[in-house]
């Protein structure tokens, strides 16, 4: 089936999708980045733009990861040192390496171990922020198998216990990912707050507010106007809504107990977040990830996972809908579609974003990207 164009946002450029992986990796190679590595690091980084997470893209670059590097707290040559290995399960120290592609040898290393196991386990301590939890596990799909991710923020604390006056958890991604035979793959990619602090932070630059349920005052009035969470008045929610917040809390504390505890990786809850102003607070150095590959072919053998994973995603999609003009999607569905779509035809960037990119090119002396024809 051929693709064409989905209308991209008003102003927005279309860049070719190599040349932003061309573009992005030279960016990190330059920061000392063995090539190799800063290759995969760009096709994290630039998944998120690729498949419409754009809050967790390009946009990052010059605000997250490249300050990242100035201040040391990355270090572009590190090696993970294997601190545990027990067969079926790894423990590795990252030593600050960028985490874009430090979690993506991690999740390797579980599909290695899934291969051999039929489940492999790689925990992670040491880490830096890995962009997009869903890429990492897609390179499990990848290999016919299932990817689980979980990921701390290290020693950052950004959103309250319900009923609590301090933050005191990170916003702690979680992702399932999983073949869904001739469908495109699952792929559940979610913060287990009401929203990262990304689309936040984007929303607050487009001037737009966000929907009731993400932020709330002291008080726990909803809070529409997204400036107000870097300037404190308003804290992050956590899913589930207003009369739910104990199940977003709840995958919260599981992630950190399973990105953290395991890993030995620092953790957000600590008593210093007490006597803080109740905002946030720390920084999100030494970041724990849990990367679990589980290969049923080798735990069911004999059995067609694949034809049974096309029937289970078929029938979600031929579920009779309410709307039909709103076909039934799973998870993952319109991002795969989304992605190809502008692999082929250009990765839409907003003009502000692609401007700061040709500046950073120009900063740099490697080629800018292009603009698609």
């Amino acid at each position: 089936m051929t693709s064409t164009p989905t209308q991209a946002p008003p102003g927005a450029v279309r860049t070719p999708y190599p040349e932003l992986l061309d573009f992005t990796a030279a960016v990190f190679a330059a920061r000392g980045v063995p090539a190799g590595r800063a290759r995969t690091a760009a096709r994290a980084l630039c998944h998120g733009d690729l498949t419409g997470m754009d809050s967790h893209g390009l946009v990052n670059l010059a605000r997250l990861y490249l300050p990242l590097f100035d201040a040391g707290r990355v270090d572009p040559r590190a090696e993970p040192r294997v601190v545990t290995d027990r067969g079926a399960a790894v423990l590795l120290d990252s030593r600050r390496a960028l985490g874009l592609w430090a979690a993506a040898e991690a999740m390797d290393a579980a599909a290695e171990r899934a291969a051999a196991y039929g489940v492999g386990l790689a925990a992670v301590r040491g880490g830096t922020h890995f962009g997009c939890a869903g890429f990492h596990a897609l390179r499990a799909v990848e290999r016919g198998m299932v990817g689980l991710v979980a990921s701390n923020c290290g020693g950052q604390r950004i959103a309250r216990p319900p009923g609590g006056a301090a933050a005191m958890l990170g916003t702690n991604p979680l992702s399932v990912a999983a073949p869904a035979g001739t469908r495109p793959p699952f792929v559940l990619d979610m913060s287990t707050t009401a929203a990262p602090t990304g689309r936040v932070r984007q929303a607050a630059r487009a001037g737009r507010p966000v929907p009731e349920g993400w932020l709330a005052d002291d008080a726990g009035r909803p809070v529409t106007d997204p400036a107000e969470f870097d300037a404190g008045g308003a804290h992050l929610m956590w899913l589930g809504g207003a009369a739910g917040q104990h199940k977003g809390f709840g995958l919260g504390v599981a992630v950190e107990v399973l990105a953290a505890l395991v890993s030995g990786a620092a953790t957000g809850p600590h008593a210093d977040a007490h006597s803080g102003d109740g905002g946030p607070s720390g920084r999100d150095d030494d970041i724990g990830f849990l990367m679990v590959a589980i290969a049923p072919d080798l735990l069911r053998p004999g059995a067609d996972t694949d034809a049974a994973a096309d029937a289970l995603f078929g029938a979600l999609l031929d579920c009779p809908p309410t709307d039909p003009a709103r076909p039934v999607r799973y998870p993952g569905w319109h991002e795969h579609r989304r992605a190809r779509e502008r692999a082929a035809h250009g990765v839409p960037l907003g003009t502000d974003l692609y401007r700061e990119l040709v500046e950073i090119a120009a900063r740099t002396g490697v080629a800018a990207p292009g603009k698609a024809r």
